[in-house]
C-alpha cells in the first residue's frame, strides 16, 4: 500500500519574516501550505474570479488586509506579479508576514517583478522522496513517478497523460507564447529521451525539427517553470582535460519516462538511466530540506570516464549502478578519480543486497541503505 508520511519541508518563520515556496505544479505546495498555515489568510490566484480582481486592482490586497495580523498565504504568486509591490509595502510598513507559492519564475523575471530584496526566505518543494513515503517499490516509482497524485493514483498512466496534455503542452506553451505546439511537444519527448545526458542543443534541435536558438529557449522555459534543471560538471582541473558541458534533467522520473515512451525494466539501459535520475532527485530533495548549501556536480573526462555525482567539492563521490553485482570494471572511474583528487568518501549505489567496503575504501551500498543513510545525515 502506498501512502505519504509527513512532508520533509519545514518553514518556521520568525516574526517579521516572509517566505517564497517554489515548486512545480502538482508537487503538493497548495496542500502543504493550507495545512501548515490553516489559521492564516489564504488567497488562491488560480481561481478565475480572484485572479481577475487582483490582476486589475492589485491595491485591493493592501485595503483588504488592513489590520490583519495573521500570516497571508498567496498561492501561485506569478499569476499577478504586480502584487509583489503591494506585498513589499505591507512588509515594510505593517510588518505583515507572507508565504508566497509559485511554480514559475518566468513571468516574474520577464516583468522585472519585485522579489522583495531578501525580505522573504526562499524554500523549494520537490517531488516526493524516500523519507516521505511508504510503499516505495522501485519499478513502480519508475513508471508512476513521485508527484503525489501520480504516486497514489490507481491509474498513474492516465494521470500522467492528462498532466502532459493539460499542463506541459498547453499551459506552459501558452505562458511562453509558443506558436508551434507540435514542435514543442516533440521537443518535450526529445528532452525526456536525452534527460541525464550531456546537453547538446544541435542534436536536440535536429530531432525536434526547430533551430538551436529555439531549443535553447525551450530549455529555458523548462527551467523557469521548474520542470527541468541543469547539472553542472565539476570544473577544477589538475592535469586532465575535463568536460565543460552541463547535463539537463527533467524534474520527475515518471514524467521523464512517460514522455520518453518507455517503461524501464531491470537490466536495461533505460532502467539504469532512470535509476541514476532517481538517486539525483533524492540528493536534490535532501539539499532542499536538509542542506541548502550542498553542491551537486558530476565529473567527466574528455575520454569518457565519468563519476555520476560529486558532493561539495569531493567530500563524497557517488557512482550509481543498477546492477546486482558490482565488478572491478564498474569501479574504474571512482578509482581514477581517487588517484587524481582527494576524495573524502567514495560510494557505489547499487542493486546489491548487502553493504560491503572494499580494500581501497570504496563502499558498495544497496540503494535502500544509501537512502536510509542519506536521510539520516550519514552520507554528507
Amino acid at each position: 500500500m502506498r501512502k505519504i508520511f509527513t512532508r520533509a519541508l519545514d518553514i518556521s518563520l520568525p516574526p517579521g519574516r516572509s517566505a517564497f515556496l517554489w515548486g512545480p505544479r502538482k508537487v503538493g505546495k497548495t496542500h502543504w501550505v493550507s495545512r501548515h498555515f490553516r489559521d492564516g489568510v489564504f488567497i488562491d490566484l488560480l481561481k478565475n474570479e480572484v485572479f481577475a480582481e487582483y490582476a486589475s486592482r492589485p491595491w485591493l490586497l493592501r485595503e483588504r488586509l488592513d489590520g490583519v495580523s495573521r500570516i497571508v498565504v498567496i498561492d501561485e504568486i506569478q499569476m499577478v506579479p504586480d502584487l509583489l509591490n503591494e506585498i513589499h509595502w505591507m512588509i515594510e510598513n505593517r510588518g505583515t508576514q507572507f508565504v508566497l507559492t509559485g511554480s514559475s519564475a518566468r513571468k516574474l523575471r520577464r516583468g522585472h517583478a519585485n522579489l522583495l530584496g531578501g525580505r522573504a526566505w526562499r524554500y523549494t518543494m520537490e517531488p516526493l522522496c524516500w523519507a516521505e513515503v511508504d510503499g516505495f517499490d522501485l519499478e513502480n516509482v519508475m513508471t508512476r513517478g513521485l508527484l503525489p497524485p501520480h504516486f497514489l493514483s490507481p491509474d498513474p498512466t492516465q494521470d500522467l497523460r492528462a498532466y502532459i496534455a493539460d499542463y506541459l503542452k498547453e499551459e506552459i506553451a501558452a505562458e511562453a507564447v509558443i506558436q508551434n505546439l507540435p514542435a514543442f511537444a516533440e521537443f518535450l519527448r526529445v528532452a525526456a529521451v536525452t534527460s541525464g545526458t550531456l546537453l547538446n542543443y544541435t542534436n536536440v534541435a535536429r530531432e525536434s525539427g526547430v533551430s538551436s536558438k529555439v531549443v535553447r529557449g525551450y530549455f529555458q522555459i523548462l527551467e523557469d517553470t521548474l520542470l527541468g534543471f541543469r547539472l553542472a560538471p565539476w570544473r577544477k582541473r589538475v592535469d586532465r582535460r575535463l568536460v565543460e558541458t552541463e547535463k539537463f534533467y527533467l524534474f520527475d522520473i515518471g514524467v521523464t519516462n512517460y514522455l520518453a515512451r518507455r517503461r524501464p525494466s531491470t537490466g536495461t539501459p533505460e532502467f539504469g538511466n532512470a535509476f541514476e535520475q532517481l538517486i539525483l532527485m533524492e540528493l536534490k530533495a535532501y539539499r532542499a530540506y536538509r542542506d541548502p548549501e550542498l553542491e551537486i556536480t558530476f565529473w567527466r573526462t574528455s575520454s569518457g570516464l565519468e563519476v555520476d555525482f560529486i558532493l561539495s567539492s569531493m567530500e563524497v563521490a557517488i557512482e550509481v549502478k543498477a546492477k546486482r553485482r558490482i565488478s572491478s570494471r564498474d569501479l574504474s572511474p571512482l578509482r581514477t578519480l581517487a588517484k587524481e583528487h582527494q576524495v573524502g568518501r567514495a560510494v557505489v549505489v547499487s542493486l546489491e543486497n548487502e553493504q560491503r567496503t572494499l580494500a581501497d575504501g570504496i563502499t558498495v551500498l544497496p540503494w535502500k541503505a544509501f537512502l536510509d543513510q542519506l536521510w539520516a545525515g550519514e552520507i554528507v
